[in-house]
């Protein structure tokens, strides 16, 4: 039992890596030094005095960077691949009662994996924001993001069964917003088609 509540707390504070980077890392820092969050020895270095400062650093610098037009789409490409290793380590982080091999294997698979999907769906959103308000309607949107970031790091902390099953619903969003995304690709493709036009 105690190794799959690890993984509800793993995954869902990956899944809010996808929505902001630093803001899990920051709520995992804090509750582990309150006793509410039990951390791998080998990563105990998440709890430490400079790591609770540096996320709390980086969490302001990284809520702030997404309220301006034009930075906040810029910032995805960085965001992106940190959220993917973020989200490994939360997840390896938090796994007790196996191997370091199959830890980390999860932590890739499907720490790495939840963010990455969470991140680039994020990304696309940010992205259709930015094409249909001109940059307008992209603070909504990160603050929503943000949101979500805190209230799922809350969750897998506190209710880390009802963040797996959260998570399962997002990944399902994600996958609907993707499958619409290509829809719409392949309709405008075959509308700029030259032989769309015989």
């Amino acid at each position: 039992m105690e190794t799959l509540l690890g993984i509800g707390v793993g995954l869902g504070l990956s899944a809010a890596c996808g929505f902001r980077v630093f803001v899990p890392l920051l709520v995992m820092s804090v509750a582990s030094r309150g006793g509410h969050l039990a951390i791998d020895p080998s990563l105990a270095w998440i709890c430490s005095d400079v790591a609770l400062v540096a996320f709390g650093c980086a969490t302001l610098l990284e809520l702030f960077a997404y309220c301006i037009p034009g930075l906040d789409n810029a910032l995805d490409t960085i965001a992106t691949p940190a959220a993917v290793v973020a989200g490994t380590v939360v997840a390896a982080s938090c796994v007790k009662g196996m191997s370091p091999f199959l830890t980390w294997s999860l932590g890739i698979i499907a720490g790495g994996g939840v963010a990455g999907t969470i991140q680039a769906t994020t990304t696309a959103v940010r992205a259709s924001s930015t094409v249909s308000t001109g940059g307008l309607g992209n603070s909504i949107v990160a603050g929503t993001e943000a949101v979500a970031s805190v209230l799922m790091s809350v969750l897998a902390v506190f209710l880390p069964l009802l963040a797996m099953v959260a998570v399962v619903g997002l990944l399902i969003v994600a996958v609907a917003c993707a499958k619409r995304t290509w829809d719409l690709l392949v309709r405008r493709g075959r509308r700029l088609s030259p032989a769309s036009s015989w």
